[in-house]
């Protein structure tokens, strides 16, 4: 086979892994030659790598049914591969999407090209500047994939990168919030938010709110009215606060809280702004998890906002770690990779893997058993480690995320939580296991975790043939509800163990 040699750039790399894992996983079939794949149209398409794909190209030349693999280091001279960039990947899978769907979608490609040039922009940023001293600093802001299985993690809204670049994770940024003051009558809040009025002074007849300044660039307009009127102010600046990979979530140290803001731009799935519908709901989900995961659970507390921009203004105050005594690291970081990493560093991959799954499923598992669905997704997870490097303790984080059983019945609850626990959390976890400590099998120890639990879908989900994988890349080529599930069926490594 003839191969034009091509090296890509590292953000068409990075940018195509989580394309090429959504494509392989959604729409397109394994051949019998290893890396080669069907796409509808009937082209082939080999890829490279195992968890993060690279390296895509389109096989032409005739003998292409691939019934038969090529053995013994053969090669078929009469086949040509043609690399591909990520324009034309993005070109390959929209015509690949309209063949399969009957639909068409002008806005997806745009969002993977916004995304590959986010990401071109944060490598650049993130060559120029020191990476954070602090550990858990480093994990939170070290996702520069981001979602494995999304066709444009790091799209950011199409605006050009100086709008965002500062107030991203990914390029270690840490900025002041701007303080604004509400007036109190036009206050409206939920919960134990007294945190928000150690931020500054507000002036008489008004309360502290605290803004993300991105935020306050997207909406300005929408506020000139109530700036005009008085009834918001302008307080100055808080000191510094930086982002977690939730780029609207921020961690202010000094104070040991987080806060979470709306912000007007599509992130994976969503706009990502606090919507009125989960705020209400709020109180409800927190004290159900918080119930359910005693020292587990990073409680959000309670929000604050305007009444004349409920949404748009809001902000959530979220528990610090106080005395944890141990170290938190994103579980999505340990996964992703960083300099420090004990998953990496770890001369025992099978004692280091057994604590961590002691940390992170059984307090997921409690939580279904009174009733509660954790997203636990490694974004939402934090993994505590000792001195040595160790799991110890788990913490969960987002009532945004939480579903109660009451709520959504047992079956589509065990599903969900399957997906963000075993699918995109342990999948992840012990493939970057894998690929540091080569020859480790993660998945006995996994079946064993489960074995212990009482649950009766615990059980069932160690014979059943398949996962539900979520399909994010049909789900916004079809223009679904970006809170919608929908899930295709994946082996179970467990079954197998």
């Amino acid at each position: 086979m003839e191969r034009v040699p091509y090296d890509p750039p590292p953000a068409d790399a990075y940018a195509a892994a989580p394309l090429l894992n959504c494509l392989l996983r959604e729409v397109a079939q394994p051949t019998a030659e290893p890396g080669v794949h069907r796409l509808p149209s009937g082209r082939l398409l080999r890829v490279r790598g195992g968890r993060r794909p690279t390296e895509p190209e389109l096989i032409t030349g005739p003998g292409l049914d691939l019934t038969e693999p090529e053995r013994d280091g053969a090669h078929r001279p009469d086949r040509t591969t043609h690399p591909l960039d990520h324009p034309a990947l993005v070109k390959l899978v929209a015509e690949e999407l309209r063949l399969h769907t009957g639909l068409d979608n002008h806005e997806l490609p745009a969002e993977m090209l916004d995304s590959r040039e986010a990401v071109a922009a944060i490598l650049d940023a993130r060559a120029r500047v020191t990476p954070p001293a602090d550990l858990y600093r480093r994990s939170e802001q070290s996702l520069v994939t981001g979602h494995p299985y999304h066709p444009a993690p790091k799209a950011r809204g199409g605006g050009p990168a100086a709008a965002w670049l500062p107030y991203a994770p990914e390029a270690y940024a840490s900025f002041p919030l701007t303080l604004l003051g509400v007036r109190e009558d036009l206050v409206v809040e939920e919960g134990d938010v007294r945190a928000l009025d150690a931020f500054g002074e507000a002036p008489p007849g008004y309360r502290l709110l605290p803004a993300h300044p991105w935020q306050l660039a997207l909406i300005g307009e929408t506020l000139r009215q109530a700036f005009e009127d008085g009834d918001l102010v302008r307080l100055g600046t808080t000191g510094d606060t930086w982002p977690t990979a939730a780029i609207r979530t921020v961690h202010d140290p000094a104070r040991d809280l987080f806060l979470k803001f709306s912000l007007d731009v599509r992130i994976t799935n969503d706009i990502r702004r606090l919507w009125a519908h989960d705020l209400r709901k709020l109180r409800r989900t927190d004290e159900a998890a918080a119930r359910a995961l005693p020292g587990a659970w990073l409680s959000d507390r309670g929000y604050r906002t305007a009444a004349f921009a409920f949404e748009e203004l809001a902000v959530l105050v979220r528990d610090g770690f106080g005395d944890l005594g141990a170290t938190p690291l994103l579980a999505a970081g340990l996964t992703e990779g960083f300099d420090g990493s004990p998953l990496a560093a770890t001369p025992d991959p099978g004692g280091w893997w057994t604590a961590y799954l002691g940390a992170v499923v059984r307090p997921a598992l409690t939580a279904f058993a009174a009733g509660v669905v954790l997203e636990a997704h490694a974004q939402n997870t934090l993994v505590a480690v000792d001195g040595s490097g160790t799991p110890v303790r788990a913490l969960y984080r987002d009532a945004e995320g939480v579903k109660l059983l009451a709520d959504v019945g047992r079956a589509a609850g065990w599903e969900r939580l399957v997906y963000t626990l075993v699918v995109n959390h342990l999948t992840e976890a012990a493939g970057a296991l894998v690929e540091h400590h080569p020859g480790f099998d993660p998945w006995p120890a996994v079946r064993h975790e489960f074995a212990r639990c009482d649950l009766p879908e615990a059980a069932a989900l160690l014979t059943a043939p398949t996962l539900p994988g979520k399909t994010n890349l049909l789900l916004r080529w079809t223009g679904a509800d970006g809170a919608d599930a929908r899930y295709l069926p994946l082996p179970n490594p467990l079954a197998g163990s």
